[in-house]
């Protein structure tokens, strides 16, 4: 097997469409989009990957300095693209953080993608008042990061439910707590400070192919100022507020995900 799709443990649902690569947001895998891929299992072919260090890639390959910065994780993207050979005409369907990194293949290589898919992006995590609630004070993210490195696994349970909205006992909320726990420590925090340090704002911009911005309506990690912010910036973007709490709309709410990438990929 191809060495980079078993560092990204890469699985392909084939098709006799386009492709759709589907990138999963941090602490989670690519089993979070098991909800979805069925219902374009006749009209693309499909690719899923875990991003090193998390799911079911290879932790050998976990390079602490690459991965300190996003544009490590959107190489990686790019290496899959090239090991399965796509050269054009993929749509990339990014969750939270992947989505900046979504946008960072699609400035390196603008060539390989004809559309990004961005649900529930957040550019930038921190508030950067007057002109950008990004939802966070710096310091309660270093907060968030301090009881990783005291408690991980009471980090994971505290975080699952906030990022669901679903409870503490809700079963999307059960499979991110589990999925934040049967990531690596030590790769988790090197990811965390990535995802909620990075400021990708001012790349939003240089995106040139077509972009549907999915923002929750209720979300505490992107508000939906951050949604409507994203649209701004992405010039001929599409923006859809989906009426669901919390971050994963593809896991609670599989329908409306479906439906708005239709209409997008329809239109």
């Amino acid at each position: 097997m191809n060495k980079i799709l078993a560092r990204n443990n890469v699985k392909v649902i084939e098709g006799d469409g386009p492709a759709l690569l589907y990138a999963h947001g941090f602490g989670c895998n690519q089993n979070m989009w098991d909800r979805v891929t069925p219902a374009f299992k006749t009209t693309h072919k499909q690719i899923l990957f875990d991003y090193v260090g998390s799911g079911k890639s290879d932790i050998a390959a976990f390079d602490p300095v690459k991965y300190a910065s996003l544009k490590g994780y959107a190489q990686d993207v790019l290496d899959i693209c090239d090991a399965l050979d796509l050269r054009s005409g993929v749509t990339f369907v990014g969750h939270s953080v992947s989505c900046s990194v979504g946008v960072l293949a699609s400035v390196a290589r603008p060539e390989l993608f004809n559309k990004l898919v961005l649900l529930g992006p957040n550019p930038c995590f921190v508030n950067h008042p007057p002109g950008y609630v990004g939802g966070f004070e710096r310091e309660d993210l270093e907060g968030l990061l301090a009881l990783m490195d005291q408690n991980y696994l009471g980090w994971a349970n505290y975080l699952a439910p906030v990022v669901s909205a679903k409870g503490e006992t809700g079963a999307v909320t059960a499979e991110l707590s589990d999925s934040f726990c049967s990531t690596d420590p030590t790769v988790a925090k090197v990811f965390a400070r990535a995802t909620f340090f990075s400021d990708n704002r001012a790349d939003l911009a240089k995106v040139k192919v077509p972009c549907l911005v999915l923002q929750h309506r209720a979300d505490t990690l992107a508000p939906t100022s951050v949604g409507e912010y994203v649209h701004t910036q992405l010039a001929g973007s599409t923006l859809k507020i989906l009426d669901v709490q919390g971050h994963c709309a593809h896991m609670a709410e599989p329908l409306l995900v479906i439906d708005a990438m239709r209409d997008f990929f329809g239109a």
